[in-house]
């Protein structure tokens, strides 16, 4: 497995008790520099999850999933976090490219509003001006199609002003530019820390749109079962302990290790691993990782619906495989 020399922050540690010739070294890569999203990777590493597993694991940042899925696919990396959007057209162009691990089960993006507002569902924006981070981001796609579904037309209903994220997201709102938000996690995390109270009215629908999952190539799990295995596995204990309200603050100093940056704001690394938490446990709390076909259905619809996916008559039940879920959720 090849070492991957990105110019970016990196982090390579494992279990001291266990010497280095004996594991498996894995590269992953997440397409930003943020870690509490992904926060069971800190965990799996610093908990020794991984060196219990038989595996060394470095974590990179990158510009975005497509810089992700380029390496994955050049051998530079061995496993990434991505997009469904991103995964679907690298397929389309007949890249080797799998989900294998679904991190984000539920939405990342959510639409918000503030807490006082008086509004309870999308159906509540009817005359309102919705803020966006970008004109042409994937939330404003996001948000159209939901609020198509519930009856309501843009610029006749509603308007979407573009406003910026996270910090300029919460001065809008203060300003009163804008009566409701569409953003992700982080997004919501800083409008926190900055004192806007917000309710989410995302339809129940689109709450199930899961986000950034693990990726990699099927000749990758052909070649290395055990390590996807064997991944997985660590990755699961290590949400069930992240998700602990009583080790939150080991979380967060484990994040911080690969972002002291993030993990120096404590407010909003708090919100952030709130906000992450709620987005990573499965329902039923038993099928961690795993992916579902009425879910994959949506989402192909949502792309299609939007211009976004290349080639619509792309099998997408190809792009996942639910082949270790067993293994994960069965202790060893």
């Amino acid at each position: 497995m090849k070492f991957l020399n990105v110019l970016m922050a990196s982090v390579f540690l494992v279990a001291p008790a266990l010497a280095q010739d004996k594991l498996t070294e894995v590269t992953i890569l997440f397409p930003g520099t943020g870690t509490v999203t992904n926060f069971p990777l800190d965990v799996a590493m610093n908990e020794g999850y991984f060196a219990e597993e038989g595996l060394s694991v470095k974590a990179e940042a990158v510009d975005g999933s497509a810089a992700v899925l380029q390496a994955i696919i050049s051998g530079q990396a061995d496993m990434g976090a991505a997009g469904i959007g991103p995964v679907l057209n690298a397929r389309a162009r007949g890249e080797d490219v799998i989900f294998f691990y679904n991190h984000n089960v539920r939405s990342t993006m959510g639409i918000a509003v503030k807490a006082d507002a008086g509004v309870d569902s999308v159906e509540g924006l009817r005359g309102k001006v919705i803020g966006v981070g970008t004109p042409d981001g994937s939330e404003v796609a996001f948000a159209r199609s939901a609020l198509q579904e519930a009856g309501l037309t843009e610029n006749v209903d509603y308007t979407f002003l573009p406003v910026g994220p996270g910090g300029l997201a919460a001065a809008a709102f203060l300003r009163g530019d804008i009566d409701a938000y569409v953003g992700t996690r982080v997004d919501a995390a800083t409008l926190t820390s900055k004192g806007v109270v917000l309710k989410d009215v995302t339809p129940e629908k689109y709450l199930s749109f899961f986000g950034n999952g693990y990726v990699t190539t099927e000749a990758f799990i052909a070649e290395h079962p055990e390590v996807i295995e064997g991944f997985g596995r660590a990755y699961v204990r290590a949400s069930e302990w992240g998700i602990l309200p009583e080790n939150k603050d080991a979380v967060l100093a484990y994040s911080a290790l690969r972002n002291p940056l993030e993990g120096s704001d404590k407010v909003y690394a708090g919100n952030l691993y709130e906000e992450s938490k709620s987005r990573i446990v499965p329902i039923d709390r038993t099928t961690w990782g795993m992916h579902h076909k009425d879910e994959w259905d949506a989402w192909r619809e949502s792309l299609i619906a939007s211009g976004s996916l290349n080639d619509p008559s792309i099998d997408v039940h190809q792009a996942y495989t639910n082949q270790f879920i067993e293994a994960w959720n069965t202790p060893k």
